[in-house]
C-alpha cells in the first residue's frame, strides 16, 4: 500500500513478526532474530522495481540474456545502534551492498540528534542509498541522518523503518519530501518522552539488553 510517500508493508510475514516483537516479554535473543528476519523482508520491498539490464550468460545447456540488477550496487546506510539490527538480514539478500554507518544519539531533555559518527563510501551520487532505522519516532535522527547522506553526495535515498509515529513522518516529509518511506506500522502517536505508543519500546535497548 502506497501513500502521500510511505509504503505500508502489509505482507502476512512482516506483520507477524512485529506483533512477536511488540510483546514485552520477547527475549533478547527472540527479539535480535526477529528484528533480523524482519530486515530481509522490508529490503526485499524496497528494491522491488530496482532497475535490470540483460546480459549474456551461459546456462549448462545453452547461452542466453538474463537480467541482472543495473548500475551500481547499492549502500545501505544504518542508523546506529539500533539501525544494525536490519543489516545482516539485508546483506544477506544483497551481500554486495556497500555500508555506511551513521551515528547518533537523542538528547534526553530535547530529544535532538547529536551526531557521534558518520563513515559512509565516497561515492554515493551513483548509488541507492537505503537508510534504515527501526523507529520513525520524533523524526529527528532520521532528518539528521538523511542531511548527512546528502551533504555526500547522495541523491537517491530510500528509508526503512519497522514502526513510524505521524509526528516523525511529518517532520520527515516536511525536511526530506524526496525521500520515499517504507514502514511495517503507523502507530497512534508519541508520548511525553518522544516513544512511540503502543510502539515496541526501544528497540535498542531491547536489542542489546541495555534497558
Amino acid at each position: 500500500m502506497t501513500a502521500d510517500g510511505v509504503n505500508l508493508i502489509t505482507h502476512p510475514l512482516v506483520q507477524h513478526k512485529l506483533s512477536l516483537m511488540r510483546e514485552k516479554d520477547r527475549s533478547i535473543k527472540g527479539f535480535r532474530e526477529l528484528l533480523n528476519e524482519i530486515g530481509m523482508l522490508l529490503c526485499y520491498e524496497v528494491t522491488r522495481d530496482l532497475p535490470l539490464e540483460l546480459v549474456d550468460i551461459e546456462t549448462p545447456l545453452a547461452p542466453m540474456k538474463g537480467p541482472k540488477i543495473a548500475g551500481k550496487k547499492l549502500t545501505f546506510a544504518p542508523i546506529l545502534r539500533a539501525g544494525v539490527g536490519f543489516l545482516d538480514g539485508m546483506l544477506a539478500l544483497v551481500p554486495s551492498a556497500r555500508v555506511a554507518h551513521i551515528g547518533l544519539y537523542r538528547d534526553p531533555e530535547t530529544l535532538q540528534a547529536i551526531e557521534y559518527y558518520f563513515k559512509a563510501p565516497q561515492d554515493l551520487s551513483d548509488r541507492l542509498v537505503v537508510l534504515m532505522d527501526p523507529m520513525l519516532a520524533t523524526g529527528n535522527s532520521a532528518c539528521a541522518a538523511a542531511t548527512l547522506l546528502k551533504s555526500r553526495g547522495a541523491r537517491d535515498i530510500r528509508f526503512v523503518c519497522l514502526l513510524a509515529a505521524p509526528e516523525g513522518i511529518s517532520r520527515f516529509q516536511h525536511q526530506h519530501a524526496d525521500i520515499p518511506i517504507w514502514t511495517a506500522a503507523i502507530d497512534e502517536r508519541l508520548n511525553d518522552h518522544g516513544y512511540i505508543v503502543p510502539g515496541l519500546g526501544d528497540a535498542g535497548d531491547r536489542m542489546f539488553g541495555t534497558k
